[in-house]
């Protein structure tokens, strides 16, 4: 399965690069699209329980990355709750070997 990487921009303005087991992600987020935070969570939660079902019909289990990158995005987004219109920029997508999506 091809992996992808979502480079995206926290509200504080700082990076974080995320994986997916699939190319599914683009299906929910773009290349220089901004998500309020409640909204990018959603998405991910989505696209990457979708992206490790592929996991399970292709190999027979779960991408324990993909529920580990979830937990991360839920963990980090937790910390800006609190901000009124926090967002969450979505920087590039990319293959394993870099390049651009």
């Amino acid at each position: 399965m091809p992996e992808l990487y979502f480079h995206v921009r926290w509200p504080d303005g700082e990076t974080q690069r995320c994986y997916s087991p699939s190319t599914v992600i683009e299906e929910y987020l773009t290349t220089g699209g901004v998500y309020e935070l409640g909204d990018f969570v959603e998405r991910s939660r989505t696209a990457l329980g979708i992206a490790s079902d592929r996991v399970r019909e292709k190999y027979g289990f779960a991408c324990t990355g993909a529920s580990d990158q979830l937990g991360q995005i839920e963990e980090t987004a937790a910390a800006y709750a609190g901000l009124d219109g926090a967002q969450v920029a979505v920087e590039a997508l990319r293959y394993a070997d870099g390049s651009a999506r």
